[in-house]
């Protein structure tokens, strides 16, 4: 076994390597770029060396050099599927705990994959690609719906759902551009859409001695713009018979390409005849790998270096066993009320649930288990991908697994970025999830059950409204410090304008929260209220109900969380609620930033006529893209925005001079 292993990557894998590595009493090396030199990671590792970027080889292997690492673990994305990187790894005589770069090449190629695996008699979706194939005709013989997708890409990046002929064009347009971005390489593929389709994927391990054995399956198919958001092992959808022909086929797929290490083979399987066909194979450590750790009781991370060190796989498939059930919720920074738009900004509290260990030390961390990078006082930027951590779940059966899962979110609270914790909560407690079925188009439709309310319930405002108020009376030495808060005879109301998710209300409060008072908010009549502080949070009595909230302030924002929910709550500091900093009245042509990001594209230039709903640049953050559009017809009158340049949530792009101004 090695002595040193660097991890070339950075947030929750890289902690969660480390982890296994510390067990195994093997030094960790962790890389860093300047921005993230106090990052969660940096400190979860035994040394850390600083890089120019995650992507720079040369740094990477030069980091090697200088701290002795024998290998290098690349966990997911940035350098683990890059062929070129595993070569100039064996080059300086460090070992990539990964698979052959043979093998990176023949999988990270879907038409090549699709073509090797076929030959192997494993069952590929049909379709064709570039460049042999024009993607116009064969999407009209392949037939709508069909899925456009980078050859080169995975997780999702640049695959787009053509729902029918007039978004052909725009789609292989985007996708193209995603991919030459993202993979350098634009080469398109066009496939048949499995209606109702379910995504079912093989953990598959081999060592360097033609030993391949499958891990069983993991259900994925709770998906969102073909992302995975919540996943299990195993799935509620196969059966013994399925399961084994499944794991033949996946068995196979590694075999054809000379497989060594840990991968997954994903398929596309109907939810009623349950046929399944090979999507691709991604050749490294996956996201959701924890729900097999917590059904087998294995440690992946450990078995990859065993591999990758030169041993035999210890267990033979026979020796597999399967227990209980396991869910993963991954953690995303971003706003399910805004479209599901990236979020960013400091992390100004973080409560995670209390892990708890599996019985027999299996699962390799809990019957809940938490996989984080981050930590409070952390910022949340644009620059990487919008996953903040995962939260796992353990039991005996599928009911109990979910209930877990729920409960631990219940008692998650992210405070200072928006996140999809309470999205989560809401798609665990569907009926078809808690039924078992399930497909990727799930999300998608029940969307208007999932997305939350615009404002936040009233005992919300009412206990920011307290909290405020508690903040002037704390600061003063009496009552006659909080403004109109005495009067001859007793206390007087004070007023407090409150907005939150576009609601914008007042709530009034009389007396003082930390000893008893009074609080009313929207006109509603007045209720006792308390509020005492206590544990990084606040408990407020209000009327016969006392709630309790992760609680904590930001200048004239109190961040206020609550079973998995979270709300920020801003004090109006003028009077008209539209007279606020960076407002602007509906249909006034001003266009802001949807989300931090980077402009990666401008459709438009100063002084052109635009009509109403037109594209006008494209922001891109966090493997998205995003379309602005015109709010008015009009002219372009001014185009702040620059192409390749950075910008922050809200921040002015456009503003488009409406026609009725006479503009022509």
């Amino acid at each position: 076994m090695f002595d040193t292993v660097l991890i070339a990557n950075r947030g929750e894998i890289a902690v969660r390597v480390a982890r296994t590595l510390r067990r195994l009493g093997i030094r960790s090396v962790a890389v860093h770029t300047e921005a993230d030199a106090g990052a969660a990671h940096v400190r979860a590792a035994d040394v850390a060396v600083a890089v120019p970027g995650y992507l720079d080889m040369d740094a990477v292997i030069a980091a090697c050099r200088a701290t002795g690492a024998q290998a290098v673990h690349p966990g997911y994305g940035f350098l683990a599927e890059n062929a070129a990187f595993a070569r100039r790894c064996a080059e300086a005589g460090v070992v990539f705990v990964g698979p052959p770069p043979a093998a990176i090449e023949a999988m990270g190629d879907k038409i090549r994959a699709k073509a090797t695996v076929s030959k192997a008699g494993v069952p590929v979706v049909p379709g064709l690609a570039e460049p042999d194939d024009d993607l116009a005709e064969t999407a009209a013989r392949v037939g709508f719906p069909a899925l456009i997708k980078p050859s080169a890409g995975g997780g999702g990046k640049g695959m787009l759902l053509v729902r029918a002929e007039d978004e052909l064009a725009a789609a292989i347009e985007s996708a193209r551009r995603t991919a030459l971005a993202a993979f350098g390489d634009g080469t398109l593929l066009v496939e048949r859409f499995v209606t109702n389709p379910r995504h079912i994927e093989i953990q598959v391990l081999a060592d360097a001695y033609g030993n391949v054995v499958h891990l069983g399956e993991r259900e994925c198919s709770l998906q969102r713009r073909h992302q995975k958001i919540v996943e299990e092992a195993p799935s509620p959808l196969l059966d013994p018979e399925t399961r084994a022909k499944m794991g033949a086929a996946a068995v196979e797929a590694a075999r054809s390409v000379g497989y060594v290490g840990a991968g997954t083979v994903e398929f596309i399987v109907h939810g009623e005849t349950r046929e399944h066909y090979f999507m691709e194979m991604n050749t490294r450590l996956q996201v959701e790998h924890p729900v097999t750790e917590m059904i087998t009781g294995l440690d992946l991370v450990e078995l990859q270096l065993l591999v990758a060190a030169g041993g035999l796989l210890p267990f033979a498939q026979e020796e597999v066993r399967l227990d209980g059930h396991a869910v993963e919720a991954r953690i995303y920074a971003e706003d399910p009320a805004r479209d599901f738009l990236p979020t960013g900004g400091p992390l100004l509290a973080l409560r995670f649930p209390e892990t708890a260990a599996l019985p027999g030390g299996g699962g390799g961390g809990g019957a809940v288990r938490v996989d984080a990078g981050i930590e409070a006082g952390g910022v949340v930027g644009s620059a990487y991908d919008p996953m903040l951590a995962k939260v796992i779940a353990w039991a005996p059966d599928r009911e109990g697994a979910l209930r877990a899962l729920d409960r631990a979110l219940s008692e998650t609270a992210v405070l200072g970025v928006t996140t999809n914790v309470s999205f989560l909560r809401g798609l665990l407690a569907l009926p078809e999830v808690r039924a078992g079925e399930l497909d990727t188009g799930l999300v998608e439709r029940r969307l208007d059950r999932l997305v939350p309310a615009a404002g936040p319930p009233d005992e919300v405002l009412a206990a920011a409204a307290l909290a405020f108020h508690d903040d002037l009376a704390a600061a003063g030495s009496g009552p006659w410090d909080v403004p109109d808060g005495w009067r001859v005879g007793g206390p007087a109301w004070t007023t407090w304008r409150l907005e939150s998710r576009g609601r914008v209300c007042e709530v009034r409060v009389r007396g003082l929260p930390a000893k008893g008072a009074e609080v009313a908010v929207a006109g509603a009549p007045a209720v006792p209220a308390r509020l005492t502080r206590g544990d990084g949070g606040v408990q407020v009595a209000l009327g016969g109900a006392v709630h309790r909230y992760a609680a904590v302030r930001d200048g004239e924002t109190y961040w206020l969380g609550r079973d998995g929910a979270a709300w920020s709550v801003t004090r109006h500091l003028l009077g008209d609620p539209g007279d606020r900093p960076g407002a602007a009245a509906a249909g006034d042509g001003v266009v802001r930033s949807p989300m931090p990001g980077t402009v990666l594209l401008l459709k438009v230039a100063q002084g052109d006529t635009v009509a109403e709903g037109q594209p006008l640049l494209i922001v891109e953050a966090m493997k998205m893209e995003h379309t602005v559009t015109a709010p008015v017809a009009g002219v372009v009158a001014e185009l702040p925005a620059r192409a390749g340049r950075p910008v922050e949530m809200d921040a002015v792009l456009a503003v488009v001079r409406p026609a009725e101004d006479g503009a022509r």
